[in-house]
């Protein structure tokens, strides 16, 4: 069974996947705007080749960002372990300095 998170977060990149499809649509109706001697037919196909591609090119982006996402945040997970072992090291350091200076101000 799915966390409340990790729908939302489904929900989130179904919402953007459709506005990224909505935006190569409209790129595309932009680009064959400007090639007025075109037929519909040909217009049509070409915005249709123009939204493939640049949904390709977006899946390939996304892909390429996830994975780096992904190795980002096993690298930030292994510093952040490091620094909490530093840390821990460091209070118990102190505690111990702390409590020698207690005991030996008696």
């Amino acid at each position: 069974m799915r966390t409340t998170a990790e729908a939302v977060n489904e929900i989130e990149g179904y919402l953007l996947w459709e506005e990224e499809k909505r935006k190569a649509g409209e790129r595309a109706r932009e680009f064959t705007a400007g090639i007025p001697w075109l037929t519909d037919s040909q217009r049509a196909d070409l915005e249709h080749r123009y939204t493939v591609d640049r949904l390709a090119a977006s899946r390939t982006y996304l892909r390429r960002i996830a994975a780096r996402s992904t190795e980002l945040r096993a690298e930030y997970e292994t510093v952040y372990q490091a620094l909490k072992r530093r840390a821990a090291t460091w209070f118990v350091v102190c505690g111990v300095v702390w409590a020698a200076a207690v005991l030996a101000l008696r």
